[in-house]
């Protein structure tokens, strides 16, 4: 079966280190707290890596993120691996379940999910796929 599920979601990132800035130049790493709203509704825990330059605009993330909850009220957990590049021109995010990560009744889940931010508040849209078992 394949789905598209929409929300959003609240945000907390945590500092958890941060290398000294070479030329402007550093490598953070940061603790994701989410709290799921919508089709999915629960939490996720992350841990992200971050390339800072000195051009605010310019950087580039990695991470995974572990979701605890509902998923249109299949219960279960699934993990999200997430990539990011960022410049003032363009944004290029990526966030995919990781194969055979799903547990409960979402094992078997994959998809892609689409992140965007209007006006300070965290929207999602995620399209996947579940065998027809779950």
């Amino acid at each position: 079966m394949t789905g598209k599920a929409r929300g959003t979601f609240e945000i907390q990132m945590s500092p958890q280190s941060q290398e000294e800035k070479i030329d402007g130049v550093s490598v953070s790493r940061q603790s994701a707290d989410k709290q799921y709203s919508g089709d999915i509704e629960g939490s996720g825990k992350g841990e992200m890596l971050a390339a800072l330059t000195n051009v605010k605009t310019s950087q580039a993330y990695a991470g995974i993120e572990r979701v605890v909850g509902t998923l249109q009220g299949r219960k279960g957990t699934f993990l999200l691996q997430h990539t990011g590049t960022m410049t003032a021109a363009t944004r290029d995010l990526k966030v995919t379940v990781v194969p055979d990560s799903g547990t409960g009744q979402l094992v078997g889940l994959s998809g892609k999910m689409m992140i965007n931010v209007v006006n300070g508040k965290h929207l999602y849209e995620f399209d996947y796929m579940l065998p027809d078992s779950n």
